[in-house]
């Protein structure tokens, strides 16, 4: 059986909008939409990893809240299990650090963007009001 790695995603809403950003070229999935976050380094908990993903991305300081969910998703290179958490932004300004393009879209919106399959799960619970804010 193939090892599943875990890998976080930050559902951060501001003005009744969520942060999603785009995949760049040095990684696989380029061009893909996802929510912030990554993968868990060992002896990291999931709100450690949270932390310190966004700091590196964005270069903002955040607080982790509750856990909203997980699901398990095969690629053809590896297997991760996405672990969502609400995830409150300091408010400063954002610096992208490594992805292509980040915007703020509503809910409503999220159908618009070509979402890599493993974060399709979290905006699938968004839309359908299983994850409210």
């Amino acid at each position: 059986m193939r090892k599943i790695f875990k890998v976080t995603a930050a559902i951060i809403e501001k003005d009744g909008r969520i942060l999603i950003e785009q995949r760049n070229s040095r990684y696989h999935l380029t061009g893909k939409w996802e929510f912030p976050g990554g993968k868990i380094e060992p002896d990291e908990t999931p709100e450690e990893c949270l932390a310190r993903e966004l700091k590196e991305e964005f270069a903002i300081e955040v607080s982790v809240g509750d856990f909203l969910g997980s699901n398990i998703q095969h690629y053809d290179h590896i297997s991760i299990e996405l672990m969502a958490y609400r995830t409150f932004w300091d408010g400063k300004r954002i610096n992208s650090n490594g992805h292509k393009n980040y915007k703020w879209v509503s809910i409503d919106e999220l159908s618009q963007y070509d979402f890599a399959p493993a974060d399709k799960t979290v905006v699938d619970r968004l839309r359908r009001g299983e994850i409210k804010f």
